[in-house]
């Protein structure tokens, strides 16, 4: 089975359609599924559900998504750096989920080992609990979190061998794992393809069990916040 595709948009082909729910891999800039993200703003999908720790800036990361009204929810735990999402959500124009980050990323990781729920103390006396099923454990109350089943994942790998096999680069990992287990089709995005056998198994960090398309693309990896000092002088 041939995981590798030539673009983005090929990767793509025959798996997005309206209304969908898709889990994003990445954290703030880092480690998101920049041309993936792009290929489904040129779909023109609409309606999307996002499951994803945040909604990138205003004209990055999902929210270029956001620019063109494709994004009808987001299930995050942050989206400070985004003044379209802010002026979409206060205006009822997009739906919000807010969830911890720890909640959001074991929802991913639940759905991808096929578990519907599990409890968390997290978020108990908190909004985040309202509606949701509380249930005493040893004297301590626990929320009732449901695992993610998407219809696609996409994300951002460094490296992947012709399998799927996948490697990330230092803090680039962070949703990018879990994101990828929980979708039924797992799209992934990477700087380099190397042949199979080359990656030692364990500096694997995700099986390409998870991985059913592969595409290599060249990323422009932008920071948020540039912070800098003068240089000082002798």
């Amino acid at each position: 089975m041939n995981k590798i595709y030539g673009s983005a948009a090929e990767a793509l082909d025959g798996l997005l359609h309206d209304g969908m729910l898709i889990a994003a891999g990445g954290f703030g800039l880092c480690g998101i599924p920049e041309l993936l993200l792009s290929a489904i703003r040129d779909a023109g999908t609409k309606d999307l559900t996002f499951a994803s720790n945040n909604a990138g800036v205003d004209d990055f990361g999902i929210g270029i998504l956001l620019q063109t009204r494709q994004v009808k929810k987001m299930i995050s735990s942050y989206v400070g750096e985004n003044a379209e999402f802010m002026r979409q959500y206060l205006s009822g124009e997009l739906e919000l989920e807010f969830n911890p980050q720890g909640t959001l990323a074991e929802r991913m990781r639940a759905g991808g080992a096929g578990i519907p729920g599990f409890y968390t103390k997290t978020g108990v006396g908190t909004v985040i609990a309202e509606g949701k099923e509380h249930k005493d454990f040893n004297g301590q109350t626990y929320i009732l979190e449901r695992g993610i089943f998407a219809d696609l994942s996409i994300v951002k790998a460094w490296k992947a061998d012709a399998t799927g096999n996948l490697v990330f680069r230092k803090t680039a990992r962070n949703f990018n794992p879990p994101a990828a287990m929980c979708g039924k089709v797992c799209v992934v995005e990477v700087e380099e393809i190397v042949p199979t056998g080359s990656i030692d198994p364990d500096h694997i960090h995700l099986p390409g069990i998870y991985v059913h398309r592969i595409v290599q693309g060249e990323h422009e990896k932008r920071i948020e916040q540039r912070t800098t000092r003068k240089k000082e002088t002798v």
